[in-house]
This record gives structure tokens, sequence and C-alpha cells, in this order.
């Protein structure tokens, strides 16, 4: 895709200009991205009087449908289908450009690229296209052996691999997702071998200590974990000769410590990617997601000049932008609530300009239950330096555990702890003192070996 060089400079404007010239989109709203966040951007868009058109553009052939089950009920057969559906607050009438996948972005005209040539105009456009699963180098890209889990596709054909009787799945990454299938697939009686880099499950998003008592509970439940190792070479039955598996073994993996493990199926959860490659050469910096300003309004960028496009906003996993109620680094942030939030701000910011909207500025939460066990999270306790125990037992899988980061508090998450986390919640931002007592008594990390 060619850049538009000479339009694009002409696009490029600073906030002070952005404030003056906004106009409010009056034709026609076009939302890439047919999930949770355009979906509560169209539904704010009617709610705020628009009456012009909107027009979905989504690569996948549904409509916005609820993804938190695929890792849990969907795959554990405790679910339906029927648990993906996504209530609508709002008529949108709407059209719906589904199966379609948005091929590029002209800022200065104002036209979405579409395939065979097509071009969609738009008077205010919102970006709200998520994230696609990683890819791990060195793992088959097309195998029925192998998966990832981002979608209702995935989820279908893990479910169907599953049905052929599969005893053992290996597991590549230690987050949420991955811990949440292996959790949901130990219920159905399928051994599960978790890999990981790290020493505690989940660390990066909840510290080592509370990943600790998780990766304690993963060994209870028969999971056998391989902590501290890395794949380096895959084979499946469907492989080439050369890297094909013997019979009865459906995927080979080689681990970095000279181990190997063989099982029947296996899942690759080694996180996202913002899904921005159609955005190249459009001129907003997509660097780790599309940024944006606090008010969600697109930023391009020219060598070291920057500006504000009011006609262009960003919502959900997507997008990165400084939430002021943490700092002022821009950020994404991978949450199913925070997205559906960010989707109603985003059409907001659309509506009122740059000049006019304020700053989006969610407490992000966020939870997950494995093996009985609930966790509930508010804050980023990933970005904290110290964790501390605020009350409960951790023994009895009952606490609440405080982050700080230079002493303030950046997120709180609870254990089995239902409504008395939202009393931490209000403590973000603030310098925390807890009683000596606590001070430490949360325990460190756990070998690495299984």
């Amino acid at each position: 895709m060619r850049p538009y060089r000479t339009e694009f400079t002409r696009a490029l404007v600073d906030v002070g200009r952005a404030r003056r010239q906004h106009q409010p989109p009056r034709r026609q709203v076009v939302i890439v991205g047919a999930g949770i966040a355009g979906l509560r951007a169209a539904e704010r868009l009617r709610e705020r009087g628009f009456d012009g058109s909107i027009v979905f553009v989504g690569d996948e052939p549904h409509k916005p449908y609820n993804r938190t089950p695929l890792s849990k009920q969907l795959l554990a057969q405790t679910g339906r289908l029927t648990d993906l559906r996504l209530p609508v607050y709002r008529e949108l009438d709407a059209l719906w450009r589904l199966g379609t996948r948005a091929l590029g972005l002209d800022l200065a005209r104002q036209r979405l690229l579409l395939p065979r040539g097509e071009e969609l105009a738009y008077d205010g456009l919102v970006i709200a296209t998520g994230v696609e699963a990683r890819h791990l180098p060195g793992a088959p890209l097309w195998s029925e052996h192998v998966w990832s889990l981002r979608d209702l596709a995935d989820a279908r054909g893990l479910s169907r691999r599953l049905a052929l009787g599969v005893r053992h799945v290996a597991i590549v990454g230690t987050g949420f997702i991955g811990c949440e299938v292996a959790s949901s697939l130990r219920k159905r009686g399928i051994e599960v071998s978790l890999i990981g880099r790290g020493k505690a499950l989940m660390a990066s998003a909840i510290g080592g200590k509370v990943g600790t008592l998780m990766t304690r509970v993963h060994r209870r439940n028969h999971v056998n974990l391989l902590l501290g190792r890395n794949p380096v070479r895959w084979g499946t039955a469907d492989s080439p000769a050369s890297d094909r598996t013997p019979a009865g073994v459906g995927v080979r993996i080689w681990l970095d410590d000279g181990s190997r493990l063989d099982a029947d199926a296996a899942v690759i959860a080694v996180g996202a990617l913002p899904a921005v490659r159609w955005l190249l050469g459009s001129g907003l910096d997509i660097s780790d997601g599309v940024l944006t300003t606090a008010s969600c309004h697109g930023v391009v960028r020219e060598g070291t000049a920057t500006g504000v496009v009011p006609s262009v906003v960003a919502a959900g996993d997507v997008a990165r932008w400084p939430n002021l109620m943490i700092d002022a680094t821009p950020r994404r942030v991978e949450h199913w609530i925070t997205a559906s939030e960010h989707g109603q701000a985003a059409a907001d910011a659309l509506l009122l300009g740059p000049g006019q909207a304020p700053p989006f500025t969610p407490l992000p939460r966020f939870w997950t239950e494995q093996f009985g066990v609930r966790l509930q999270g508010v804050g980023r306790p990933g970005l904290a330096d110290t964790c501390r125990l605020a009350e409960g037992s951790p023994r009895a899988l009952e606490f609440v555990a405080c982050y700080l980061r230079a002493g303030t508090v950046v997120g709180a998450v609870g254990c089995n702890a239902g409504a008395r986390l939202l009393e931490y919640a209000d403590l973000i931002g603030l310098p925390l003192h807890p009683r000596p007592e606590l001070i430490g008594s949360l325990p460190g990390p756990v070998p690495a070996a299984a």
C-alpha cells in the first residue's frame, strides 16, 4: 500500500488546530472490528442522538459475542453456545460487513480500504480491531494438532480435536488463557502439561507471590508444570517427513533443557499482538497498538512531529493510551470490562472532539477462575514493585493483596474475596501503610521443577 505523503502532511494537525477545526460526524461512522468495544461504541453513538449511518467492518463472520467463556465454560463443557450471546442495549440500525478484512486507511481522504479495490468513506472512524494470537517461533502454522484460542473458530476447532479421544494436551504459556485452559481440561479428566519460562503462573499480571499460590493450586490438581523452560523444536503427526512424529503421537515438543514432551495436541497461549498490520502506511502511530490521546483520539506521527486526528478514535485491546488514573505512560489493557467501557468513551470522544472530550480514566478490572479459585483484580498489579497482604489468609486462599509502586497503590487482587476487593479500589493512587505484621506474609516463588 503506497503512503499518501502529501495528503498525510496536510492531515498532520496539532492539538490546538484539532480543537478549533473539529466537526462532529454527521453522515457516516465506520467501526472497524465487530467485538465488544465496537458494539458498545455503536450503542453510545445512538444513545447520544447520532442518526447517521453506522457501518461495522469485521473479519469474523459473526456479530459481536462474549469471548470470556471460550477458555472457561466452553472447553470445560459446562457452558453452551448461548453463553456467548451479548446483550444489545440500543437499536443500532447498522450495516454489518462481516467476513470483510480492512486492508488500509487513507486518513487525508477519510477512506477505509477494503478488498477488491473497494473504498468506504467515513466521517468518523472507530478502530476496534482487538488483538490476534502471538505466534511462537518454530511452532507449526497449520496443524490439526496445534491450536491457539483467540476466537470462536479456534474454540470450535479445538473442541472437535478434543472430542476425538485426546488424553494429553501440552499448553505453552502460563498467563490467564493458558492457566484457564489447563483448569478446563483437567475438569474433563484430560492430562495437562503446562510449559512456561517463568517460575510462577501468571506472574506478569498478578506478581510472583500470588502467582506462586496459583502455581501450588495447579500442582495440587495434577497439572504437570514444566516451568523455566522454552520450546525449541516441534514435530506433529501432519508435519513433513523430517519432523513427523511416530504413530500415536500428535505433537512432540523439544525443550531448551534437553527434555522432550509427547502429547496428543497442543495449545499455544503466549499472549497477543494488536491487530494493526492493516494500518501500515496510514500515518497513525501503531507501535504496540494504535496510540491515542488520553481522550481516545488517534495520533499521527511523521518524524518527530505528532498530531491528533479528530475523526479517528481507537478503543479496546488495540488501543494504547495514557490512563491518567495510573500515570501518563500510554499502555494497552487487554481486559473485557475495560474494552466495553473504552468503546463508550471513544464514541463520546468522536462526537465531542479533542477539545471537549474528557480523558478516559477507567479502573481496570479482571477476573479468572481456576480449579474453583476465583481471582479478581483492579488497577494494574503488573506495574507494582511490591506486593503486600491487606487482609485474609493466603493458606486458606481467602485474601486481598495490595500492589504498590514506589509506595503508592497501583492495584489489588482478591482471592475468593468477593465484594471485599471493592474496598481497595478507592486506594489506587494513594500511599499505603500496612500493618507491620502483614508485611512479607505472602509466600515467595516456588521452585521451577514440577
